[in-house]
């Protein structure tokens, strides 16, 4: 019913613009469809008023569809803006609850009696917040690059057994794209079950042809959301950014890097790439694989997680303790950003932050400075060319009150920097698919892994003391002088930082 009167809206609004602008007729006529128009826009902008989102949120919608006739309307109808009335994905976001409740609910509360103060800081909150296991029985390995990547996924997929179950956001069909659909297609022959999940956006360049051979093959393949059910749903905006390979249960891969010749460095266009991965095997596993399997049955119907053999975990001896966290439209509203927010404001030495888009809410940007003020070293590393202007001009805006507190920010100069990390007085850290912006805050469906006392944060620290080699530390004095035109175009793509 609610969709039947927003697309009437839709109609009845094309409609009074046509007659004001085109049609033949009496003033009074056009004069009565252009107050319908402004009556309905009106109504918009006022039960945007009543979901008490931030001023400076609200304003921007109301600029939008006052400046933007019709175009605005429609941007904010089916940019995933309805999603904070909670009528998007309601019935995903319950049942998903549901699930975890049963398949990865703490069994008993855990013991945070050997974590130092900031991370029992940390941990407790995250406990509090999500539905997913924290585990200490995994094993965990940093992959640096696609170099270290890709060849690590390869070969544990010519290992597997029994199933593969894979989804990324962006799989291409380029050379590498078709040689893992091809060790896929040889699995699938040896009796090997493939599921494959991409997103029907960031997949668009998945040729028809490769998704035809898979299925041939028998490889179950699903595309998460696709162009032709996402407009008129209103869920064209939200995008499964998510990468996940489970393989048997016992080996689970994510991470920053998506599938294409660029994540190896191979693009001109856009040179070296640099960004972080892991692999992980233990207990964790099944957490991420129940991600993969919840957002499966959404797509198809196929509920797996009655099946036992499936969501068996086999621990590890490990050596720390892990904590997969999925966020997205599909769970608490803006979870990761919390959990962000209480990564930064639990430390009390140092916050070293990588992202290649830094779009930060209020909340995050207050917990760094104060952070700053209070002695902890804070660091922050973007690249130095991004690939929109938007993001990449909203960043920079930030930069004078950033730099005003004390924060240190370097500008990465090798190549494009994707990884998504942030590292807490070098023994805590986050690492997964969202980056700090509000994209991923609330439209993007991601997954992160928290770990704590982890080999694998030393190797995250020593791969950012290299990066730091790599970049240009922004020194203020430089940077004030910048020229007008500069402070232009940062202020333009700040008024847009709400929905980038």
């Amino acid at each position: 019913m609610k969709r039947t009167w927003e697309f009437f809206l839709t109609l009845l609004l094309l409609i009074c613009l046509y007659i004001v602008f085109f049609a033949e007729g009496y003033v009074i006529i056009k004069t009565a469809f252009g107050l319908l128009y402004i009556s309905v826009i009106l109504y918009t902008i006022y039960s945007l008023m009543l979901e008490n989102r931030t001023a400076q949120h609200t304003l921007l919608w109301i600029y939008v569809l006052i400046l933007f006739p019709f175009v605005g309307y429609m941007f904010y109808l089916y940019s995933g803006q309805l999603y904070l009335k909670g009528h998007l994905f309601k019935s995903k976001r319950k049942k998903d609850r549901d699930e975890w409740i049963r398949v990865s609910k703490q069994e008993e509360k855990p013991d945070f009696s050997d974590l130092k103060r900031h991370q029992q800081c940390f941990a407790k909150h995250a406990h509090h917040i999500t539905l997913t296991r924290i585990n200490r029985r995994t094993d965990t390995k940093i992959l640096q690059n696609g170099q270290e990547t890709f060849p690590e996924i390869i070969a544990r997929l010519q290992e597997a057994k029994e199933y593969i179950h894979i989804q990324y956001y962006i799989f291409r069909s380029d050379r590498l794209g078709k040689d893992i659909i091809d060790l896929l297609i040889k699995k699938a022959n040896e009796g090997v079950k493939v599921r494959f999940l991409y997103d029907g956006i960031g997949s668009l360049s998945l040729q028809q042809h490769d998704i035809d051979r898979m299925k041939k093959a028998g490889i179950l393949v699903e595309a998460f959301l696709p162009v032709r059910y996402g407009f008129f749903n209103q869920k064209l905006n939200f995008r499964n950014h998510r990468k996940i390979i489970v393989i048997d249960g016992k080996i689970g891969f994510v991470g920053g890097l998506n599938v294409g010749v660029e994540y190896l460095g191979e693009d001109p266009d856009i040179g070296f790439w640099r960004d972080t991965h892991m692999v992980m095997e233990g207990e964790a596993v099944q957490v991420l694989h129940a991600i993969f399997l919840m957002d499966w049955e959404y797509v198809c119907g196929e509920d797996l997680l009655e099946d036992d053999h499936l969501t068996k975990a086999y621990p590890a001896e490990g050596d720390g303790t892990v904590h997969v966290v999925a966020s997205g439209p599909d769970t608490q509203l803006g979870i990761m950003s919390d959990l962000y927010y209480s990564l930064i404001s639990c430390a009390e030495k140092s916050i070293w932050i990588a992202t290649p888009y830094f779009v930060p809410n209020e909340a995050i940007r207050t917990a760094l400075r104060v952070a700053a003020k209070k002695g902890v070293q804070v660091r922050l590393m973007v690249p130095e060319i991004n690939d929109g202007f938007l993001t990449q001009y909203a960043t920079r805006s930030y930069y004078p009150e950033l730099l005003r507190s004390g924060i240190e920010i370097y500008s990465y100069k090798k190549g494009f920097l994707h990884q998504k990390v942030i590292i807490i007085d070098g023994d805590t850290a986050s690492i997964g698919t969202a980056n700090m912006d509000m994209r991923s805050f609330h439209l993007n469906f991601e997954v992160n892994v928290f770990l704590l006392n982890t080999s694998s944060v030393d190797d995250l620290v020593r791969q950012y003391e290299e990066d730091v080699e790599e970049s240009t530390k922004i020194r203020p004095v430089e940077f004030y002088k910048r020229g007008l035109w500069e402070r232009t175009k940062e202020s333009f793509a700040r008024l847009f930082s709400g929905v980038l």
